[in-house]
C-alpha cells in the first residue's frame, strides 16, 4: 500500500446547514399595531371624562376630555447578502434559503428592538430595587401597586417582558408553580416559554436592554400603551444581479414604534 495514499482522501460535508442560534420576533403581538401609509403614522388618544350633576331644567356640563396624538416615524430596515453565482457550484448546501431565514430573523429582532427602545424611554416610576432579582413582592408592586393602580385595565392585554435570569427566578416562585396557587393550570409547562399567569402574558427574552452587567430592564405594560406602525411587513426577495454575477438575497421592512400612554408602562429592573 502506498505511503502517500492519504493525500487522495476526500472530505465530505453535511448538506444540512446550522444557522447560528438566534432570537426571532417575540414582542410585536403585545403592542397595538396599525397598517401605515407614508413616513409617519398618528395614533389618537382621548383623555378621561368627568361625570357631573345637572339641576332640573339646567344645562349639562360637557366632559371636555383632552385629545392628544402620538406619532410613530417609520424606519426602513434591510438585511441583504450577495451570493456569488460560481460559489454555489462549490457548495452542497442551499445557501440562498439559509440566507433568507437569517435575513428575516434579523429584521424580526429589529422590529422587537423598536418596541424595546420605546420601553427604555419611558419615564414612569419603576418598581423595586435593581439590585434584586424577580420576586413576588416586585411582581405585586409592578402590577397592583403601579400599573393597575393607575387605572390600567386588567383585561388580559397586559404583557411582561423579562430576561432569562428573571424567568428562572419566576419559575422558582411558589405562587407561580405551586399547585395550591395555580392548580393544574401551570403556565409555561406545555412546550412554550410564554404563558399567562395572573392574567398577564410573561415573555422571557434576551432582547431587553441591560445596564452593564448590573441589571436588566424588564417591563410590564398594556397593549394599548405602545403603538407600532407597519408600512411594509417583512418581505424577502432573491434576485440575480448581472453586474455582480451573483444572487442578491434581501429582506426588508418599514416600521416604527411610539409611546401612546406612559401610565401603561412600568419598568421592573431585575438584577443580573
Amino acid at each position: 500500500m502506498a505511503n502517500t495514499i492519504s493525500t487522495s482522501f476526500i472530505a465530505q460535508y453535511n448538506a444540512e446547514v446550522h444557522l447560528a442560534f438566534q432570537r426571532g420576533q417575540l414582542l410585536r403581538g403585545t403592542v397595538r399595531t396599525a397598517q401605515a401609509e407614508g413616513s409617519t403614522y398618528i395614533f389618537q388618544k382621548i383623555g378621561t371624562g368627568v361625570a357631573t350633576e345637572k339641576a332640573r331644567n339646567g344645562n349639562v356640563v360637557p366632559m371636555n376630555p383632552n385629545h392628544d396624538t402620538a406619532t410613530a416615524t417609520l424606519v426602513d430596515k434591510y438585511a441583504p447578502e450577495y451570493i456569488d453565482s460560481l460559489d454555489t457550484l462549490k457548495q452542497n448546501i442551499d445557501e440562498r434559503s439559509a440566507m433568507i431565514k437569517n435575513a428575516v430573523m434579523a429584521l424580526q429582532r429589529a422590529a422587537d428592538a423598536q418596541i424595546v427602545t420605546i420601553l427604555d424611554a419611558n419615564a414612569s416610576t419603576s418598581t423595586g430595587s435593581a439590585a434584586t432579582g424577580l420576586t413576588m413582592t416586585k411582581v405585586a408592586q409592578a402590577l397592583y401597586g403601579l400599573l393597575f393602580a393607575g387605572d390600567v385595565p386588567d383585561d388580559g392585554q397586559v404583557a411582561a417582558a423579562i430576561g432569562w435570569k428573571a424567568f428562572g427566578e419566576l419559575k422558582q416562585l411558589q405562587e407561580f408553580s405551586g399547585f395550591e396557587y395555580v392548580g393544574d393550570a401551570k403556565p409555561m409547562l406545555r412546550g412554550s416559554f410564554q404563558g399567562t399567569w395572573n392574567n398577564v402574558l410573561w415573555i422571557p427574552t434576551s432582547g431587553l436592554s441591560t445596564a452593564g452587567t448590573t441589571y436588566r430592564r424588564c417591563y410590564v405594560y398594556h397593549k394599548s400603551a405602545i403603538g407600532h406602525a407597519i408600512g411594509q411587513e417583512i418581505k424577502s426577495e432573491i434576485n440575480y444581479i448581472p453586474e455582480k454575477v451573483a444572487w442578491l438575497v434581501d429582506a426588508f421592512m418599514s416600521m416604527g414604534a411610539v409611546e401612546i400612554d406612559a401610565t401603561g408602562i412600568v419598568p421592573m429592573p431585575c438584577a443580573e
